[in-house]
């Protein structure tokens, strides 16, 4: 195995443009989840820049974002330099922010290993997913690989993709490498409970590990008019006309995932198999393990008075504030400002068709 690569030659990605809507009415279309304080006095963006922040110089981070979210971006991550929040113009899926994010560490870095990394995900410990990621850069850049990081699956979920293992081709002081042999879209419960059984398949976290030239071969070879359209426009990074060439090459972009343009058909693909603990924190229900519970098994953040109420999560965003609860289980209550949700736990999967049927409103 080779040493794992020094920081002047490792970039890193943090992918921030996401929407948040399963969080509303805390998490909005201002202001989604990734820059949140859910838990603690730091946001789950700053969390994320804080787990690669001994790995890499501030100027070695870029975070890319919707054009709408860079001030906040800047606000919250001062260190990095203005020039490294890049604001996507329009949404066009992991494919056009992976392909932009590698052309723009091309031209600035040169062929470095570039990690492609999560704003809105909680990861613990930090210094193991940094041993991890230290191991899949090494492994990337040496064997020309693409790399996703697997986690190991605690139960048959059916929001996660899944991926597949193959044949193991290292073991790096407890950090197991996989030949990968197919991703799985998100399963049913049945399949998903085949996957969890057999033992071979691994949540897809969504994160990577690769040289900038091995994953722009990978575009050039599959989603070449990605290419095509953001090279020209990567040539005017820092002049004037930085912008407006970014919004013309994106408005030709077809929206399409990273996974289904490329992972999904590279051939050299491989997986680090992840023992940090790992949540994508994709709804109300994800905090459950991560806040206080008190006697009656009502989870909480905020000033909770329950009288015969069990099995209930209750979140105030500010945290003075007071909900009182008299009979009820299993709710999730939410304040935010002047909203309030209420939901069945059971159905706060639906918390996202509210917002989009009234998206013009809750804005």
């Amino acid at each position: 195995m080779p040493a794992p690569i020094p920081p002047t030659n490792l970039a890193v990605v943090i992918m921030a443009g996401g929407a948040g809507t399963r969080f509303w009415p805390v998490s909005t279309e201002r202001r989604p989840k990734q820059f949140l304080q859910l838990f603690g006095d730091r946001t789950l963006l700053q969390l994320s820049y804080d787990r690669v922040a001994p790995l890499v110089p501030p100027e070695r981070v870029l975070v890319l974002t919707n054009a709408a979210f860079v001030p906040l971006v800047r606000e919250q991550l001062p260190q990095v330099p203005a020039a490294n929040v890049i604001g996507e113009p329009l949404r066009r899926d992991t494919a056009a922010a992976v392909a932009l994010a590698a052309l723009i560490c091309r031209r600035r870095f040169g062929d470095v290993t570039m990690a492609v990394l999560t704003a809105d995900h909680l990861i613990s410990p930090p210094e193991l997913f940094r041993r991890t990621l230290l191991s899949a850069a090494g492994a990337a850049g040496a064997a020309a690989a693409l790399y996703t990081f697997g986690i190991q699956p605690t139960y048959p979920a059916t929001g996660y993709g899944y991926l597949q293992r193959g044949a193991l081709v290292l073991d790096d002081d407890g950090v197991a490498h996989y030949q990968l042999r197919r991703f799985r879209e998100k399963p049913d419960a049945e399949t998903a409970r085949q996957y969890v059984d057999s033992g071979e398949f691994y949540w897809n976290s969504g994160m990577f590990v690769w040289r900038v030239e091995t994953i722009l071969d990978e575009l050039r070879a599959h989603l070449p008019d990605h290419l095509r359209h953001l090279e020209p426009a990567v040539a005017a990074d820092g002049s004037d006309a930085w912008a407006e060439e970014l919004r013309r090459a994106f408005a030709e972009l077809k929206p399409i995932s990273i996974d289904f343009g490329v992972m999904e058909k590279a051939a050299r693909v491989r997986c680090v198999a992840s023992t940090f603990e790992w949540s994508d924190v994709g709804g109300w229900l994800a905090l459950e393990e991560l806040l206080p519970r008190d006697g009656a098994g009502n989870v909480h953040r905020g000033q909770v008075r329950a009288h015969a109420a069990s099995g209930n999560l209750v979140f105030c965003e500010d945290q003075d504030e007071m909900v009182a609860l008299v009979g009820v289980s299993d709710l999730v209550v939410v304040r935010a400002g002047k909203r309030t949700l209420v939901v069945e736990r059971g159905r706060t999967e639906e918390i996202k068709k509210l917002v989009q049927a009234l998206e013009a409103e809750l804005r």
